[in-house]
């Protein structure tokens, strides 16, 4: 039938991710993106757009894929703050494992290339980035932590979260980011646990 794609534009979609996750946008070069998805460039503009059109929706993609695995690991009943960063940290530690995909995290890379991306591209990194702090500050005050302490701890988390992307990309063996990932926890240890408070209307 004329019109219809002779390709999977799925499978384009997640083998451009991981062109982006491993080269990063500004190295993810039009070549690389062809290479990668195994389109030509006509079939890529047609089919995605131009370079941040389809970085953009690699990032999303990205967030489809593994966002809800947090959610899933945060969703608790998680018995202190130190077990919800346990979970929230596993999440990366089984992605960074996985032989399947590029090393380190898709929305870290992104963040580190920031000014190269477009203005909507920036929005999406910084929108999904502060989305995982305001789950990550959820979890916390329902496994009872107080207000600063979950602000605060959710914080740490997610920057060891990024520090744990970062150092997989340089090499460190999964033993070393299981250690730093232990001694956030153990850190969180620290907290007083206190019991959640209520929701709804006082």
């Amino acid at each position: 039938m004329a019109g219809r794609k002779q390709f999977d534009v799925d499978e384009a979609l997640r083998r451009a991710m991981h062109v982006f996750w491993r080269w990063g946008y500004s190295e993810a070069s039009i070549d690389r993106l062809t290479e990668g998805t195994g389109l030509g460039r006509g079939s890529l503009y047609g089919t995605f757009g131009d370079k941040s059109a389809l970085f953009r929706k690699s990032l999303q993609r990205y967030a489809q894929t593994y966002h809800p695995l947090y959610e899933q690991a945060l969703s608790g009943p998680h018995p202190s703050p130190s077990a919800v960063v346990t979970a929230y940290l596993q999440v990366a530690l089984n992605r960074i494992a996985d032989p399947t995909v590029p090393d380190g995290c898709l929305l870290t890379v992104s963040a580190t290339q920031f000014p190269a991306l477009d203005a909507e591209g920036r929005a999406m990194v910084r929108a999904m980035i502060d989305g995982l702090r305001a789950m990550l500050e959820q979890a916390l005050l329902a496994a009872g932590a107080g207000e600063q302490e979950a602000a605060e701890l959710a914080l740490c988390t997610l920057a060891t979260n990024k520090s744990l992307a970062v150092l997989s990309r340089a090499g460190f063996s999964g033993e070393d980011l299981a250690t730093i990932a232990a001694a956030a926890a153990k850190n969180a240890q620290a907290l007083p646990n206190r019991p959640a408070e209520p929701s709804g209307p006082r």
